[in-house]
């Protein structure tokens, strides 16, 4: 049975390596289908779409995408959508502009804490993609105000600490449509970390297909716990390593461990192949 991990991110946004060098470390450690899911962006995902086959990987659609939810920044993994949706297309232009405008509001809050930093300087460290707090933190640890990320985050960059920075991502029901509009599906991400149970129920209210089950942040019981509430729900089971790159993130040594087996995968394809065909069917 062939492994997959589907939560992994490149230099499009927050991650360390090209697409091209994620797919030949997939290569290596035995992975037969990948999904990379950066931020808001599938710039990475395209670079890496004609290269695939050429590792023996089998590539899916995938993207991160950060939405508003009562308030709330929720994270959505989309999956095998059509990536030539324009309407998917226009969503994700919108989120880019949603996360440079966050950004500057951020820099605002660091500087009126004392903290000598820029925006352009954080830009250019996302390479002119799609900027995130990784980024920030990575200037903070250069201009050594923090030691590492996680300093950077605890002292500064936590969502309880930027809880005042307002943002302009889309709501998570336009989130949700436009991903079905373009036969895709959604999975709640790493739901332990971030959730009440009483909110992940909410949330599956909205309309989601699935929940990412399989994360290095959920120990074995939170794990089987969601595995239960999917099922008896009937979602998807969704997981993955959630890859970033040295230092970027504390479960890189998960990559190729933290998997999903082939039946997961396909009853994603069949979800989607049926949204496909309704969406056809009305239009």
């Amino acid at each position: 049975m062939g492994k997959a991990d589907l939560h992994t991110h490149t230099n499009a946004s927050d991650g360390d390596l090209s697409p091209e060098a994620l797919l030949k470390k997939a290569q290596s450690k035995k992975l037969k289908t990948l999904a990379i899911t950066d931020h808001d962006t599938i710039k990475g995902y395209l670079k890496a779409k004609e290269m695939a086959p050429d590792y023996g990987i089998e590539l899916i659609s995938g993207v991160e995408i950060t939405a508003l939810w009562n308030s709330k920044e929720v994270h959505l993994l989309a999956y095998n959508f059509d990536d030539k949706h324009q309407s998917f297309r226009n969503l994700l232009i919108k989120q880019k502009s949603a996360r440079k405008l966050r950004m500057q509001a951020i820099v605002e809050v660091l500087n009126a804490q004392g903290l000598d930093i820029e925006y352009d300087e954080i830009l250019a460290e996302a390479n002119m993609g799609n900027v995130g707090r990784p980024h920030a933190a990575s200037i903070l640890i250069k201009r050594g105000y923090v030691s590492g990320v996680a300093e950077a985050f605890i002292r500064y960059l936590s969502s309880e600490k930027l809880q005042g920075v307002k943002t302009n991502y889309a709501p998570i029901e336009e989130v949700i449509r436009t991903t079905k509009d373009a036969a895709g599906v959604v999975s709640l991400a790493h739901p332990g970390r971030l959730y009440t149970d009483g909110e992940v129920r909410a949330l599956i209210d909205e309309g989601l297909d699935g929940l990412e089950c399989i994360h290095p942040s959920h120990n074995f019981s939170t794990q089987r716990k969601f595995t239960a509430l999917a099922k008896s729900g009937n979602l998807l089971i969704t997981g993955g390593s959630d890859y970033h790159g040295t230092g970027k993130s504390e479960y890189d040594p998960y990559f190729g461990i933290v998997t999903l087996g082939d039946q997961y995968i396909e009853a994603i394809k069949r979800t989607s192949e049926n949204r496909k065909r309704i969406v056809n069917v009305y239009n």
